[in-house]
């Protein structure tokens, strides 16, 4: 179907629609997103391989524009993240959506939803999710509706808020809603899923519930997950820890705002598993992990910085994206990232930081790198003594005293990964770029992926020592690539 037209995806700034986005790309599709801030989508990989549209579904003018031509339509947007009053807007935002899509003759909308017994007690943010679906069926455009539970993936709020309360605490006090029935399905088999859904004819008006292999409950989640990170976890159900109390709770153990798990937290109390086998028989040719195979999946995104989209990215955009230096966490990952405009080439300013390390040393407060070489030598790690294997030169795969060259595109992009002891993982990563005006932007990121609380403690107990090298080192980079020497 998507072959004869243009396949439109809203929510592409969001966890779903980003992923979605590159796989429509690669199956030859031709892509239009719909996006509030067309800003938000340069900075992708993909952009320049997709059609931007600007609009808003809030704002039923902006929407004829971004329809034209369109014959399928992934509907991928929620306002959860909006606080109170989310589910009026929800209908308000598919409404306007059907009869925009109704009025430009798309021929198919793909919708993904929440599961949940419909004739049960369902909590709004569940019954939100499937009276949107309702919504986009109203002017009689063929809506497929997938309904999924927790979505297994390096990003998913819903899987993030049982992942950080995992790493974060050794012992969890938890509500009766640790024991209901959940079906977790993993990211890559949903997105196979979306994918299929628009070349499967057989799927047009009907509601089709995906999960993973198994069916579990969030206990279970939380201490296979445990397991597969080789952290012991003790959890300690208790009758009296009310959904709000435990939204505040997450909200101040995670970084996820009560807001967001309020609502989500109130749908744990529902059971949410499949109920019939329709996607086995419209999907034959998809089948869905296990959630231990879901969640080796995710280890192995984060472990190895492989993380495309997040919740968090649906979110508005802060000041702070924009200022020289942010500290965010997502995914698990924490990021400190240092931006500077140098007045110097590019290739200046990339030949500076590929010089870094070795006999020239780090350029500043190299006494303190030497000591934390030392450190880790007596820790039983390789210390400074690798050196590097060129002076002014790095390929992927160098050493670099207790770093490993993982990515090197010249005169744009260096990272190194952190090969010395640490409980967890670590990243320094160089991004050099020109803007239209001629100035060259230098981008620092060091990236950490702690392992369990004490993981979090060294982050936070040396941070004021790492700020205080990463700042200085950021500048001297740009100091000495405008001096011409390195």
């Amino acid at each position: 179907m998507g072959g004869n037209g243009v396949v439109l995806v809203t929510g592409a700034t969001g966890y779903i629609g980003g992923r979605l986005t590159p796989k429509l790309v690669q199956c030859g599709q031709r892509v239009r997103v719909l996006v509030r801030n067309a800003d938000r989508i340069r900075a992708r990989p993909w952009s320049d391989q997709v059609e931007v549209a600007v609009g808003d579904v809030l704002d039923p003018e902006t929407l004829p524009a971004a329809m034209a031509g369109v014959s399928c339509a992934y509907y991928l947007i929620h306002s959860m993240s909006g606080g109170a009053g989310f589910h009026d807007v929800d209908l308000v935002a598919a409404r306007n959506f059907a009869t925009a899509a109704q009025e430009a003759g798309v021929r198919r909308i793909v919708y993904l939803g929440g599961l949940g017994d419909a004739n049960t007690d369902l909590s709004q943010h569940l019954r939100s999710r499937q009276e949107s679906g309702q919504a986009l069926r109203v002017t009689g455009v063929p809506v497929t509706e997938f309904r999924a539970a927790v979505i297994v993936g390096a990003g998913s709020v819903s899987f993030e808020m049982i992942r950080y309360l995992v790493e974060r605490l050794p012992v969890m006090i938890c509500p009766k809603w640790v024991y209901s029935r959940v079906q977790p399905i993993g990211i890559e088999d949903l997105l196979e899923y979306l994918v299929q859904a628009m070349t499967t004819p057989q799927s047009e008006d009907t509601i089709i519930e995906v999960g993973g292999e198994d069916i579990t409950t969030y206990k279970d989640m939380m201490l296979g997950y445990a397991a597969a990170r080789g952290l012991k976890r003790l959890l300690i159900p208790v009758p009296v820890l009310t959904p709000h109390l435990s939204s505040y709770w997450v909200h101040w153990m995670t970084p996820i705002h009560a807001n967001i798990s309020g609502p989500l937290i109130n749908g744990l109390r529902n059971e949410v598993v499949v109920t019939n086998t329709l996607a086995h028989t419209l999907f034959p040719q998809i089948a869905p992990r296990t959630y231990a195979e879901a969640i080796r999946a995710v280890i192995e995104d984060i472990d190895g910085g492989r993380v495309e989209t997040a919740w968090s990215d649906a979110l508005g955009m802060t000041s702070a994206q924009y200022s020289d230096v942010s500290l965010r966490v997502r995914e698990g990952m924490i990021f400190e990232r240092r931006r500077r405009t140098v007045d110097a080439p590019v290739k200046d300013v990339y030949r500076v930081v590929a010089g870094v390390g070795g006999k020239r040393g780090w350029y500043f407060a190299n006494w303190a790198w030497r000591i934390r070489g030392r450190l880790d030598r007596m820790l039983g790690g390789v210390g400074l003594r690798r050196g590097r294997r060129h002076p002014d030169t790095l390929r992927v795969g160098d050493s670099l005293d207790f770093w490993r060259v993982e990515a090197c595109e010249p005169d744009h992009l260096i990272r190194l990964r952190a090969e010395m002891k640490l409980p967890g993982r670590a990243w320094l990563q160089y991004e050099v770029r020109e803007d239209q005006a001629g100035m060259t932007h230098l981008q620092q990121t060091a990236a950490f992926v702690p392992k369990g609380l004490g993981g979090l403690l060294y982050w936070y107990g040396l941070y004021p020592m790492h700020a205080w090298i990463f700042r200085g080192l950021v500048n001297e980079i740009a100091r000495r690539a405008q001096l011409g020497v390195s």
